[in-house]
């Protein structure tokens, strides 16, 4: 799968149909609670306080959710702005989705919230990833729902 090849959505919760916030819960249950084995409540209220980036592989007249990330408001979870429900299906892993992702998702997250920082709760397998985009690690690792993770800022 091409990156250039997907189609990028950016929406806040209120933008969102109905089909897209349902293909986005269970893309996030497939990726973090079925493949991952992570129980944990994924429905935490966040949802309606960030802007939503949706990554469409179309296939004719049919699309589907590829990738996904949140751009979650300052002041929610973290004072900076924080990206975060970062997932590739693995269809489109190793294709170089997650980079076009997430270089769309610092752009967003600057031109939102210009001179604001970014944090991110990094799954601690994806810190060098994550540093590849100017992310430092600024916590010790931590145990989150049973994976371990870092805090990360950029």
């Amino acid at each position: 799968m091409d990156a250039t090849k997907i189609e990028w959505q950016w929406s806040s919760f209120e933008d969102l149909s109905r089909d897209d916030l349902y293909e986005i819960l269970e893309r996030r249950q497939q990726v973090f609670v079925v493949e991952q084995h992570c129980v944990y409540p994924d429905i935490d209220r966040v949802d309606q306080q960030a802007f939503h980036l949706l990554g469409w592989k179309r296939n004719g007249a049919q699309r589907q959710l590829v990738a996904y990330l949140r751009c979650v408001f300052p002041g929610v979870k973290y004072p900076e702005v924080s990206l975060g429900r970062v997932l590739n299906t693995s269809a489109v892993r190793g294709t170089g989705v997650g980079r076009a992702m997430l270089a769309l998702a610092i752009q967003h997250a600057e031109r939102q919230f210009p001179g604001l920082r970014i944090r991110i709760s990094a799954q601690q397998y994806l810190e060098a990833f994550y540093r590849s985009f100017g992310f430092e690690t600024v916590s010790e690792p931590y145990d989150e729902d049973g994976i371990p993770h870092v805090e990360m800022l950029r």
